[in-house]
């Protein structure tokens, strides 16, 4: 991937810190910049950071920091509810809530929503299994995770509709699999690029 002048300077700004810790002398930092700012892709940047701790590291912008394979900062936090259900009514799961590795969805006669856009991840994969017998269940995915559908339709639909257009996410992304079946109804997994605005909270 091609890197810009933006995540240029984000680097040198943690390469400067680390020197100023002492974690690299004048000399390194010299020579590491200018590796930086000839640097035309993101190979060419992950060797400059590889050796510093993580926290000096998470000071670059998480879509950069997540393109130089460095760990995604998405992942972790205290798992949210394992099941959204919508019996003859509505379902939602949407806003900062944390994906537990499996969440369980079944809408019957009614509709469910659950929105990842601005969600965390338990885990670095999780499964959602969803099931809907006359009726709907629509799946939100950014499209800086990555997702792998395999549910089947039956008299319905279970697909991925690919909003986005842009290139799959790297390994270091949280990986969703999405499952399960729909009978007379429809499973609908909608790729979208991810919301700049400020996310709900989910009460």
């Amino acid at each position: 991937m091609r890197i810009s002048d933006a995540d240029r300077e984000q680097v040198a700004q943690v390469l400067h810190a680390a020197m100023s810790e002492g974690r690299i002398t004048i000399n390194e930092l010299e020579e590491r910049l200018t590796v930086v700012y000839a640097a035309k892709t993101v190979g060419d940047l992950k060797p400059v950071t590889a050796d510093l701790p993580q926290h000096s590291r998470s000071a670059i912008e998480p879509a950069t920091s997540r393109a130089l394979g460095l760990p995604d900062d998405r992942i972790g936090g205290h798992p949210g509810s394992g099941a959204s259900i919508a019996v003859m009514s509505g379902a939602s799961r949407k806003g900062s809530w944390v994906v537990p590795p499996q969440h369980n969805s079944f809408a019957f006669w009614g509709g469910a929503e659950l929105d990842l856009r601005h969600a965390r991840f338990a885990e670095k994969h999780s499964t959602i299994t969803a099931v809907a017998i006359m009726g709907g269940i629509d799946i939100i995915v950014p499209d800086d995770i990555n997702v792998d559908v395999t549910g089947i339709g039956f008299m319905g639909a279970f697909e991925l509709e690919d909003r986005a257009g842009t290139p799959a996410a790297p390994p270091t992304a949280p990986t969703v699999k999405i499952t399960g079946l729909a009978f007379w109804g429809g499973v609908v997994v909608k790729r979208k690029p991810r919301k700049k605005d400020m996310p709900e909270i989910e009460g």
